[in-house]
């Protein structure tokens, strides 16, 4: 679909890129005025693709402050949609293929067997297990998902892992297993337990998974 001008398209894709932002947030990454993107998110959430509320969709509560705080805005499912990537249906059709000829097992051997091509290199956490979860940020944007580490602000024992795309939402909204396999692999190559708390295949605003950096797996 058409966005609402240029400057509106790069809203959402700074939106998806980086994350929810407040229209000061977002004027500052796009060098835009605070006009422009006002003007460009009123546009974008009257056609349903960008939605605004008192805090962004994952990360601890912000602090209170005095008078009216500035909403902050994310991409809605049908924002994500319009900025998904086309092969999206490709893969639909070649795992409905695989179902049908192979049953559903075969789609989950399929999913674990792409999931841990994906969190191939990662280091185990270890002593510095920040910088072994940027590493997995940055593994995962480069490979299309947007993602960042948010701390949760729980006493520093934990952090959130955010996707904030994932660029085979609508296969992945049909076959869970490969969400599924993606969550059991991240497990794997930390040697933490992870929990999944949001996806964007389930029309959730972001995916979100936490992650414990004090408390290891056990090994077995």
């Amino acid at each position: 679909m058409k966005f609402p001008g240029e400057a509106a398209e790069r809203v959402a894709r700074s939106l998806l890129d980086q994350g929810p932002g407040t229209p000061t947030q977002l004027a500052q990454r796009l060098a835009l005025t605070s006009a422009a993107v006002r003007k460009s998110l009123s546009a974008l959430t009257a056609d349903g693709l960008v939605t605004g509320a008192d805090r962004a969709p994952y990360g601890p509560a912000p602090a209170r402050r005095r008078g009216r705080p500035s909403q902050v805005f994310s991409l809605t499912a049908r924002g994500h949609a319009a900025l998904s990537q086309e092969y999206d249906d490709l893969a639909i059709d070649a795992l409905r293929f695989v179902a049908q000829e192979s049953g559903r097992g075969a789609v989950a051997r399929f999913a674990r067997a792409r999931s841990d091509k994906l969190m191939a290199g990662l280091q185990p956490c270890g002593d510095e297990p920040v910088a072994a979860l940027e590493q997995l940020a940055q593994m995962l944007t480069t490979a299309g998902y947007a993602a960042s580490v948010e701390h949760t602000g729980e006493g520093g024992h934990a952090v959130q892992l955010c996707q904030h795309h994932c660029p085979v939402v609508d296969a992945a909204a049909e076959f869970p297993e490969l969400c599924e396999a993606e969550t059991q692999a991240l497990s794997d190559a930390l040697g933490l337990h992870v929990t999944r708390l949001a996806t964007l295949a389930k029309g959730d605003g972001v995916c979100t998974t936490v992650i414990p950096i004090v408390q290891r797996k056990a090994l077995a």
